[in-house]
């Protein structure tokens, strides 16, 4: 039976020959080959990444730059705090904007940035190079508006998938090559290297992505922009709940990641940080849910895919109870986490993008500031509850978090309104 929002999927179906992509060379007609959408993925993965490069390497920088410790946890504080920010401000633009244009040019800042907190020799230059640094990287969510656009509707759920994948690889092995590279070479030559690698990317793309000479499909100044985002909110109520489901399961992923490696570093393991990193291999499964779940929301299941996948995030947590006695059931857990987590966030974004494709850079950064907020509480919670009750606390917080989910979706699978029968809006309405 159909589940929230599906026919948002045949909705955008509809729009297929006047939708906003078809105006700008974006929907349909345009070719996106799956080299382009490996392209974006690697871009996606390159760009995140530098949000959790830092986190291996806070106290060799506190070492280096004499900072209190304090001070040093402030590094990860100012990255989100200007991640938060970019979503808000910067990823609307892609709604007023060339986005090809604009993604060049904001990954060709990220360069900047990145050799900015490479050469910082005090501690007040890095803060504000990673503030800057956060605030660019949002450029991944311009990516997955931008290939969202460019791919046809009833293809749209497979290539979000696939580029979210990069996103998903990015985030879970940041950590992993950032220890590795400072072991051999230091800590400021991850972001040398991530900054030539981002400049190499900023080159591609702007030989690859396609032209747009058409008027934006919006004349929105840019501060009737931002309040659009928040009337796009108060409007659609799918819109609400996806980024209430988005909130809760990276709250439970942020539980999971932000205090894993307590109880790893501890008897009876006390495991090295860069084998603690490595089990970001591991995580990487979750990049598999991302393209099966666009494939099923392409065949309109999206609402089963909800269900099914957070009714698997509440499951991860009971072999993950285990870790302190067996690390096989530590993987266990983390792959059905993560699967569950990219499986529910790319029905999400599929689902949001297709309800107003013209306003679809401000449906992704409006839903990716719940990400954050969800991220950000999940995180705070779990190492503060470690450090009171231990790792059986934290997996009873995780649980939590996702069992809220699944109960969210029990109660409102069948009570949204069917998109496919609702007024489109105008371009200028949106």
């Amino acid at each position: 039976m159909p589940g929230n929002g599906e026919a948002v999927t045949r909705r955008s179906e509809a729009r297929r020959e006047e939708g906003p992509g078809a105006r700008r060379g974006e929907g349909p007609g345009a070719v996106l080959s799956r080299g382009v959408v490996i392209l974006f993925a690697v871009a996606c993965g390159a760009a995140v990444a530098n949000v959790y490069f830092s986190q291996p390497l806070l106290v060799t920088m506190g070492h280096d730059l004499a900072m209190s410790p304090a001070l040093v946890g402030s590094v990860v504080t100012l990255t989100h705090v200007g991640y938060g920010l970019g979503l808000f401000f910067l990823v609307p633009l892609g709604d007023v904007a060339d986005r090809g244009r604009l993604i060049v040019a904001q990954l060709l800042l990220l360069v900047v940035a990145l050799v900015v907190v490479a050469a910082a020799h005090t501690a007040a230059i890095l803060l504000v190079g990673m503030a800057v640094m956060g605030l660019l990287a949002v450029v991944t969510q311009t990516l997955v508006a931008f290939a969202a656009s460019l791919a046809p509707p009833a293809g749209r759920g497979r290539v979000v998938g696939l580029v979210t994948s990069g996103v998903v690889i990015g985030i879970l092995l940041a950590r992993t090559a950032s220890g590795l590279l400072a072991d051999l070479a230091g800590w400021r030559s991850v972001y040398l290297a991530s900054a030539s690698l981002t400049a190499l990317l900023a080159l591609v793309l702007h030989r690859v992505l396609p032209r747009h000479t058409d008027a934006p499909p919006t004349t929105l100044r840019y501060g009737q922009l931002l309040r659009s985002t928040i009337s796009l909110f108060a409007r659609e109520r799918l819109l609400r709940l996806r980024a209430l489901f988005g909130l809760l399961i990276f709250a439970a992923f942020s539980t999971l990641w932000s205090s894993v490696a307590l109880p790893l570093s501890e008897a009876p393991y006390f495991l090295p940080h860069s084998a603690i990193g490595a089990l970001g291999l591991i995580g990487v499964a979750g990049a598999l849910a991302a393209t099966v779940a666009g494939r099923l929301n392409d065949r309109g299941l999206s609402g089963r895919t909800t269900g099914i996948a957070l009714a698997l995030l509440a499951a991860s947590w009971l072999p993950l109870v285990f870790t302190r006695s067996s690390l096989w059931a530590l993987f266990v857990g983390v792959i059905l986490l993560d699967l569950a987590v990219q499986a529910v966030h790319v029905t999400n974004q599929t689902l949001i993008y297709a309800l107003h494709p013209d306003a679809g850079s401000r449906l992704i950064g409006g839903y990716m500031v719940f990400y954050s907020i969800g991220s950000a509480t999940g995180a705070i919670a779990a190492t503060s509850l470690y450090a009171v009750a231990g790792w059986g606390a934290v997996c009873a917080l995780g649980a939590a978090f996702s069992c809220l989910g699944l109960v969210l979706w029990a109660f409102t699978r069948h009570g949204i309104p069917d998109p496919a029968t609702t007024k489109l809006p105008s371009r200028d309405e949106s």
